[in-house]
């Protein structure tokens, strides 16, 4: 009888231990599961490119250092009834002001870029909103519409800087295709690069101010066009409700809702 109750006490000290990992093991992988939940929830993304089933494209400038070249762009995408987006930095637009009302009255969409051009997750919350304001300022000043969409210098971004621009009701915007015009490229690779890379809700990312960027604009619209795309400004491209950013930086509709054409209002 002695035997069976050591063997009892046995299997019930094992029993109780092989619980106690079972549950420590759980809670671990719980914790886990719950870390990375939140972890997924924290994340922030701007908008790469958008989710679309048609062949609607957006083109975009970034404006930050030199302007010999606004007036040929102005002119060439003229020629081929395109609207863009110029993002254009608050010290850029001090210098040319003749510039930024320009391109607004060629019906292009004026957008921010920061006012200094710094690095955005560096700064403070009201750092950031002082870059972003300011910027704000100067283009409602001179074109009369206040910019809803921001992008970030150097493509660098954080969650406090989208949690900045939610709170102030604008878009963080990046970019799914990269001209690399700021390299010098030739024309034609630029060309090639882009037209190889758009999809239906592309993003392009061209500078003002990029050696080949005029050369090489021409032909580049004209292949785009002859291949089905409607060139939009971004604030025409994107979705403002029901909708939900995923891993990619893609912005895609939920419910079966589709863009609004605000006409960069």
């Amino acid at each position: 009888m002695e035997f069976f109750k050591t063997i009892s006490r046995r299997q019930l000290a094992l029993s109780a231990l092989s619980v106690a990992i079972f549950f420590v093991v759980l809670g671990v992988a719980v914790s886990g599961a719950s870390a990375s939940a939140v972890s997924a929830k924290q994340r922030l993304l701007p908008i790469y490119s958008v989710g679309r089933d048609n062949s609607v494209i957006s083109i975009s400038f970034d404006a930050a250092w030199g302007n010999e070249d606004t007036e040929t762009l102005i002119q060439i995408l003229d020629k081929y009834n395109v609207k863009t987006t110029f993002f254009v930095v608050g010290q850029w637009v001090d210098k040319y002001p003749e510039s930024v009302k320009a391109l607004s009255d060629a019906g292009h969409e004026i957008m921010n870029h920061s006012d200094t051009h710094p690095h955005m997750s560096k700064l403070t919350r009201e750092e950031m909103r002082r870059e972003i304001n300011s910027c704000n300022d100067k283009i409602e000043a001179i074109t009369g519409v206040r910019p809803t969409l921001f992008r970030p210098p150097y493509g660098e971004y954080c969650d406090t800087l989208i949690e900045v621009l939610n709170e102030m009701g604008m878009y963080c915007m990046q970019w799914d295709v990269d001209s690399l015009d700021w390299k010098d490229p030739p024309p034609d690779k630029i060309c090639s690069r882009v037209c190889g890379s758009v999809k239906n809700g592309s993003i392009v990312l061209f500078h003002n101010a990029a050696k080949n960027t005029p050369a090489a604009l021409p032909t580049l619209l004209e292949q785009l066009q002859s291949s089905g795309y409607t060139i939009v400004p971004i604030s025409q491209n994107i979705y403002y409700e029901n909708f939900a950013i995923d891993h990619e930086g893609c912005q895609r509709p939920i419910a079966g809702t589709a863009p609004t054409d605000t006409g960069g209002e």
